[in-house]
């Protein structure tokens, strides 16, 4: 649940909620790191609060839950001092650990080991192709190309598993913490010049996970399309990101 769909920015009022033991989810609507925890949250079915911060205008009380500013930030209402946890693949683990009901790593220790290596290994794709994503004027030539070839590693283990998800036969931890990027790359076509779009040859199995993802009934609860993902970068490239947009559709 959401109270209320908007951002809030400086100067605004904290919002009432009710004291319900529910957790509550700071997010940013269109931010990657954020839908990482809304995926373990509705993965899991796990009733929550969500409330929006404008991350250039941040409202002034935020920084009581996320002392550095930062998204998603998760609070544990129903524990003693209702503590808050950053940082969204923290927030994944104690989401898994806390909630045992559809467990999203592996049982494994070395497979979760492999695949906690795996999501780190995603950290050069997103920081290639992020000046790209956020329509920065000042993004390398390379982006990109760099961006291709970290990306490169992923379709080689996506192969080399043979399985439809990097979890197996069902989607996995690997598969929700890389999908929000992956999500966002469609929007490629209409915010750069060269109508980017991934190689389909090249990213053949990729390509085919992509879809499948698509259709999962948890990634459908917080998906945008393309169109909507452009929309908001370019408003971010004109200076003045419009972090509701789509809210009031």
């Amino acid at each position: 649940m959401s109270i209320p769909l908007k951002h809030f920015k400086k100067g605004s009022a904290k919002p009432e909620l009710p004291e319900d033991g529910l957790l509550r989810l700071y997010c940013m609507h269109f931010c990657p790191f954020s839908q990482r925890v809304r995926l373990m949250l509705d993965a899991k079915q796990i009733p929550h609060h969500r409330i929006y911060i404008d991350l250039i205008d941040k409202p002034e009380w935020y920084r009581e839950y996320s002392p550095l500013g930062k998204v998603p930030a998760l609070q544990l209402t129903h524990v003693a001092g209702q503590p808050t946890l950053v940082e969204s693949l923290i927030i994944a683990a104690y989401l898994n650990e806390q909630y045992p009901q559809r467990p999203l790593y592996p049982i494994d220790p070395l497979q979760k080991a492999l695949d906690k290596i795996l999501i780190e290994r995603f950290v050069p794709v997103v920081s290639a192709v992020y000046p790209v994503l956020t329509c920065n004027k000042n993004a390398p030539p390379d982006a990109l190309e760099n961006f291709e070839s970290a990306l490169d590693v992923f379709e080689q283990e996506l192969t080399k598993r043979g399985t439809p998800y990097f979890g197996g036969q069902k989607i996995g931890i690997v598969d929700y913490m890389i999908w929000p990027w992956l999500e966002r790359i469609p929007s490629l076509k209409y915010t750069t010049e060269q109508h980017y779009e991934l190689n389909g040859q090249r990213y053949e199995q990729l390509l085919k996970w992509c879809q499948l993802l698509a259709q999962d009934p948890v990634v459908k609860l917080s998906a945008l399309d393309a169109q909507l993902h452009a929309k908001f970068q370019q408003s971010k490239r004109l200076g003045k990101p419009q972090y509701d947009v789509g809210f009031e559709d």
